[in-house]
């Protein structure tokens, strides 16, 4: 006889107690073997037998019995939501902060971590919805991290980041992600003024206080509706025509597509649409509006249907040009996942808009041929150019939701770092006593004119308490070469492998020295960012 254990008064052997387990495991055999082997032979029972929620009782059942409790499945559904059938914000469901924080009306600084980590993850969504860089956004997490009394580890990426928080030996991970992205630099402004004031305050906040300052900057609308967006897109694209070296009538026209391509573009996103059906959309309506406005000139002006090649300057506001530099700028920092996602992003930006706009030009006859010369004196194109490079950069501020002061600031440093960078490259004939045969290459003079507007913006970010970044990107966006870029992708899909290389290689050039200039600006009048921690 085995070894027997006392439960109770009885005495029960090891044989005896395995025989009482196998009887109560009988009880839970549903099917015993005849009703197993016609399992595989059932037909499917409709869905109508598995009424989850009846509409109407099954007439079997008397009118005299008690109705039935709620399920939970009922209680759950009727929580969700519902738009014709279907949970509202199913693609992507809305956090309401206000609900998931325990302690609402404690301090921030002696809330649970759990709480604590929704403030944290907050600020970064609403930095890294804005549209900086990846440093920026882990800065402030960490500084709010620091305020809290928690040590924070953030892995970035372009739509989403996983955030730990660590505080006395507890350990909270939480991800949070964006259903898209944009550029908004006056909620990045907004954002650096609630990080001041949380370094200098911020204990005395309680965790609801956190989440009310935050929800400002969230709530906040864009500074400017789609017609205003339409006519800075359009000032921008004209004032860019002419810096390629295009006369009146190309200014006008690309004026013209580029304020209907924008508003269009900018209503759409308004709307809720993808970003790529308002893209598309968008270059479509830019190059067919450059040609109907060239066409209604060439019932004025003799000759206009000549100045066709302006069509490429009516369609350069889709430009990516805050991405293509804060993705250098993270690549630069070491924030590979960011800058590569970012990069990505930019590069089908432009590819979706050259091949659209190869396909209007191919239906429409258009070619991207070079500008006539214009014939004007030095001094004369130096002044244009001046006052050209503050509209265009002034124009795409506006485009990326800078208040007036802040894109006039921009455009201020633009027009000296465009200015300048032109100069180097036209050398030889904008300073013709220094005796020069040749200028200065394309992808040198960027460099200086994104370490120019680097070192400008620093100066301008001490004075007037604006944001680096809302200055430094758009004053070198205007630098971006969009024709180079558009005319690689034409000869790509002409198959004409020898320009398109050649354009290709100029603007990829051009496009890496820029982050490198304002990340050596960066690196002299930064000190957080020189170091690594």
């Amino acid at each position: 006889m085995g070894v027997s254990r006392q439960e109770g008064s009885v005495y029960m052997d090891d044989a005896s107690e395995r025989a009482i387990e196998e009887d109560m495991l009988d009880q839970f055999n549903y099917f015993d073997d005849e009703d197993e082997e016609l399992i595989d032979r059932r037909e499917p029972a409709p869905l109508d037998s598995f009424d989850l929620v009846d509409e109407e009782p099954d007439e079997d059942e008397g009118e005299s019995a008690e109705p039935s409790q709620p399920s939970r499945l009922n209680s759950l559904l009727s929580r969700a939501p519902m738009h014709h059938g279907v949970r509202a914000g199913a693609l992507h469901m809305k956090t309401d902060w206000h609900q998931i924080v325990t302690a609402g009306d404690e301090l921030a600084v002696d809330a649970p971590l759990t709480d604590k980590s929704s403030i944290i993850c907050r600020t970064g969504m609403l930095m890294l919805a804005s549209g900086t860089g990846a440093w920026r956004v882990r800065d402030t997490m960490n500084r709010v991290a620091a305020v809290l009394g928690v040590t924070i580890h953030v892995d970035l990426s372009l739509l989403s980041f996983e955030c730990t928080c660590i505080e006395d030996g507890h350990c909270f991970n939480e991800v949070v992600s964006l259903p898209t992205t944009g550029v908004n630099t006056h909620r990045i402004w907004m954002m650096e003024s609630f990080l001041k004031e949380i370094e200098t305050y911020g204990r005395r906040f309680t965790v609801h206080e956190y989440h009310e300052m935050l929800k400002t900057v969230e709530s906040s609308k864009p500074d400017y509706a789609p017609w205003q967006q339409g006519l800075a897109a359009a000032c921008a694209c004209g004032a860019f025509v002419f810096l390629l070296g295009g006369g009146p009538i190309e200014m006008a026209c690309a004026f013209v597509g580029a304020g209907v391509g924008n508003f269009a573009r900018s209503h759409i996103l308004k709307q809720g649409l993808g970003q790529f059906s308002a893209l598309t959309t968008g270059v479509a309506l830019a190059c067919v509006s450059y040609l109907l406005a060239l066409l209604g000139l060439g019932q004025v002006i003799p000759g206009a249907m000549s100045h066709q090649e302006g069509y490429i300057g009516a369609m350069l506001f889709v430009i990516p040009g805050f991405p293509l530099i804060t993705a250098g700028l993270d690549i630069a920092k070491l924030d590979m996942r960011s800058g590569i996602e970012r990069l990505s992003y930019a590069v089908s930006i432009i590819v979706m808009a050259t091949l659209v706009g190869w396909m209007v030009a191919e239906c429409v006859g258009l070619a991207p041929d070079d500008f006539a010369p214009l014939g004007l004196s030095p001094l004369a194109l130096t002044l244009l150019r001046v006052v050209m490079s503050f509209v265009g950069v002034f124009g795409f501020s506006v485009m990326f939701n800078s208040p007036v002061k802040m894109a006039a600031a921009a455009g201020l440093i633009g027009a000296v770092s465009n200015t300048l960078r032109l100069t180097l490259v036209d050398a030889p004939t904008m300073i013709p006593f220094l005796g020069l045969s040749t200028g200065m290459p394309p992808e040198a003079a960027a460099f200086i004119g994104a370490l120019v507007s680097g070192l400008l913006a620093s100066l301008a970010e001490v004075k007037l308490t604006y944001p680096r970044i809302a200055l430094t990107v758009p004053s070198i966006v205007i630098m971006v070469p969009g024709l180079y870029l558009y005319r690689s992708m034409y000869y790509m899909c002409t198959f004409d492998t020898v320009n398109m290389l050649g354009w290709f290689v100029r603007a990829v050039l051009i496009v890496a020295f820029l982050p490198v200039g304002l990340g050596v600006a960066r690196t002299l009048t930064d000190p957080r960012w020189r170091h690594t921690s």
